[in-house]
């Protein structure tokens, strides 16, 4: 027994023990409970030996014992391991229906793990029949809750999975990443099979790239490792691409070499399958069995007819077994019959489901698409304000001027706001927002973003309090970012319904298990409260109490709604408390790990680092088509000393990118005629070394592959923060070049 399939069998012995200690201690109870065990382990004997259909024969007998006792938890692991047999027998159909009754039973009453090993095995139900994007759902889902429950070997795993998915869909560069960490979990957890896969996939991968030396040696270490531990369906897989590869590299010998010995290998498979056919081929061996059995009883009887005087109790008998058998045949016929039309009839409703399925993901890739086109346009003019806006206010502006350009930044500040909470909210709930994990300082955190928002407190008569629990260590690994969005906006919300008052920001240490610490952050005010009554949706959307107070304090209403998203995925939990007239307090409690390491100091000041450098020779490429941002760009640069040349059409960027010698160029994606990205792509076919960052007002995280597949080497979203585009012109002007190379 392989270890994974051992630890799952372990598994379900604890599930089954759990459920069993729960019922009452019934004398039939406890004989069936004994009897379900017994059968899984006899199951998992079975499918090690390839006799799937006995596993199969045995996993439906033990199903009507679940039903008889009405045990939901053991029938829906019941059903999950009955689909995984049929998958492995080939019985898709068969598969996909017990596959999806299981997800019925086991999200009925929230089976967490089980539910998550029933999606692994429908994502490779989907897998071998090509459907990859329905395969890598299954596999995503699943993969969580194995991440959550530390299931290393089944992590490893549902990680080769979606390899194999993205070789399907031809997304090498995704897969091979995926394929290095199958192999690191693989060699950890000491997953010999999957590492030996993995191997050979990655050989795969490479050998489709026409990278033929890796190719073979990551094929050649997958193979020797499937002769090891006497893998021979990976084995052969691998005598398979060594053949290719080979052939490849003109080394025709050693590629018939491994071409006879995947033949003879493939022969040996081939022989060992034949024992385990459909039900459909059994049943017609078994008819064909017994015609002979008949023939040969006839035969018998001849012979006996001429040695003894019993003929006629003889052909009695004869008759009598033919009529036994024939009957018998004409059952196992017509079983067969009612078993396909309810089969078909189960086939048709999970069409049904699928379609459902479809149309939903269609709605939620519309809505993303609107959203991305929205902001785009949204994005581009706000570019033109907000560069404007700060020009105008940098250049010396008559006095009665500078309270209307204020008012026109701060309308433009807040509209670009809106337009990020916005896109915030979208990436919240379709969880595409990740964990970025960092070693910072706490305490230095909570003061920074108490020290931003203080004129903001002081505009409205505010005093901020600061405590720090002296038992909490000031040192955490944890993703700071989300930590200071959740204090932003809890505390800008409590300055923006609080005047001439107050606000405590604490952060108090609640417990502690072993490296991790549960805090609790706590921010208070003595403002307008909150009623009973508004109290139960103030974390949904666009959610402000009232018409007259949204009026009067303004807002979007996205804020809270974006704190509750960023607490769920950080793993912690918010309260509130709030007396009308009186004030409002919020409590989050978050995890954060412990750590003994410094916190890495950064210089940030790149206006500075840019100033060090000589920038008297450098020479940038705007591609942008819109006049006013080619105007806005050109200033920036300018006021940066930085040269640039302008162009607003892509077929133009591509001849003077080939004609001259440019340090960065700065590609608008929406153009007319060829839009950025393929004038990138165009680029990188004559010139690999060029920087070209992608200047884009697009942020849906589902455009970074098109970019990153496109050639890009960064992006930078219009409007840009002044910080974040000298960061990236740094990087760039500071590295050493390279010569170009096609």
């Amino acid at each position: 027994m392989s270890r994974i399939k051992y630890y799952i069998f372990v598994f379900y012995v604890l599930i089954f023990t759990m459920s069993f200690s729960q019922e009452t201690y019934d004398g039939d109870f406890v004989v069936e409970k004994s009897q379900i065990a017994r059968a899984l382990y006899n199951v998992d004997q079975e499918a090690q030996r390839g006799n799937y259909y006995e596993a199969i024969k045995i996993l439906n007998e033990t199903l009507t014992i679940t039903e008889k006792i009405d045990d939901k938890r053991d029938k829906g692991i019941i059903l999950s391991k009955l689909g995984e047999m049929q998958y492995k027998a080939d019985e898709i159909k068969e598969a996909e229906v017990s596959i999806i009754r299981a997800i019925n039973s086991q999200t009925a009453i929230d089976d967490k793990v089980n539910l998550a090993v029933s999606r692994f095995t429908y994502g490779l139900i989907h897998l071998s029949q090509n459907n990859y994007l329905n395969a890598l759902d299954y596999f995503k889902s699943a993969k969580t809750i194995f991440t959550e429950e530390e299931l290393h070997e089944l992590v490893a795993e549902v990680t080769l999975s979606e390899a194999k998915a993205h070789i399907g869909l031809n997304n090498l560069s995704h897969a091979n990443v995926l394929l290095d960490k199958a192999i690191i979990l693989a060699t950890k957890h000491e997953l010999p099979l999957v590492e030996s896969l993995a191997m050979i996939k990655s050989g795969k991968v490479a050998f489709l790239q026409g990278k033929y030396d890796r190719a073979l040696a990551q094929t050649t270490k997958g193979s020797d490792l499937a002769v090891n531990y006497n893998a021979l369906e990976i084995l052969n897989e691998g005598y398979k691409l060594l053949s290719e590869i080979y052939s490849k590299r003109g080394q025709h010998e050693l590629a018939a070499n491994n071409l006879r010995a995947y033949i003879k290998l493939n022969d040996s498979i081939l022989e060992l399958r034949k024992e385990n056919l459909s039900p459909e081929k059994r049943a017609q061996f078994i008819i064909d069995d017994k015609d002979a059995f008949i023939q040969q009883q006839a035969e018998e009887i001849e012979q006996k007819n001429e040695a003894t005087n019993l003929n006629k109790l003889t052909t009695i008998l004869s008759v009598a077994l033919i009529t036994i058998l024939s009957l018998l045949t004409l059952s196992l016929y017509k079983n067969n019959n009612i078993r396909l039309k309810t089969n078909n009839m189960l086939y048709k409703k999970n069409e049904e489901l699928l379609t459902e399925k479809e149309r939903a993901e269609i709605a939620a890739k519309t809505k993303a698409n609107f959203l991305s086109t929205v902001t785009h346009e949204l994005r581009t003019p706000l570019y033109a304000v907000t560069g404007l806006t700060n020009m105008l206010l940098e250049e010396d502006p008559k006095p009665e001027q500078m309270q209307h350009l204020k008012s026109l930044k701060f309308s433009g500040d807040y509209l670009l706001t809106f337009i990020n909470d916005i896109l915030q909210i979208n990436k919240i709930e379709a969880n595409k927002v990740e964990l970025d994990p960092e070693i910072f300082n706490l305490k230095n955190k909570v003061e920074n973003v108490i020290a931003a928002l203080n004129n903001s407190a002081m505009d409205n008569n505010i005093m901020i309090h600061f405590e720090y629990d002296k038992n909490l260590p000031e040192v955490f690994n944890g993703d700071q970012l989300k930590i200071s969005q959740i204090l932003i906006n809890l505390i800008g919300n409590s300055i923006k319904f609080t005047k001439d008052g107050d606000i405590w920001v604490r952060v108090i240490k609640v417990d502690k298990s072993k490296k991790v610490f549960n805090i609790r952050l706590e921010v208070e005010d003595n403002g307008i409260g909150i009623s009973e009554e508004k109290q139960q949706n103030m974390f949904e959307s666009f959610s402000q109490g009232s018409v007259q107070i949204n009026r009067k304090y303004g807002g979007t209403g996205l804020g809270l709604s974006i704190v509750k998203g960023l607490i769920d995925i950080l793993k912690g939990k918010i309260n509130m408390k709030s007396t009308l007239g009186e004030g409002t307090t919020f409590y989050v409690e978050l995890p954060l790990d412990e750590t003994k390491e410094a916190v890495k100091v950064r210089n940030n000041d790149y206006s500075k680092k840019l100033n060090n450098l000589d920038l008297s020779n450098v020479t940038i490429l705007v591609v942008e088509d819109n006049k006013i941002n080619q105007m806005i760009t050109k200033k920036i640069l300018n006021k940066m000393n930085l040269n640039c040349e302008v162009v607003d059409n892509g077929e133009e960027a591509v001849d003077l990118v080939r004609a001259n010698s440019y340090d960065v160029v700065l590609m608008d994606i929406h153009m007319p005629g060829i839009s950025g990205l393929e004038a990138t792509k165009r680029i990188r076919s004559f010139d690999k070394t060029q920087t070209i960052f992608a200047l884009t007002a697009v942020t849906l995280e589902d455009k970074m592959q098109e970019f990153d597949e496109a050639g890009f080497d960064d992006i930078i979203s219009k409007p840009f923060k002044q910080e974040d585009f000298e960061k990236k012109l740094y990087a760039a002007l500071s590295k050493p070049k390279t010569s170009a190379s096609a």
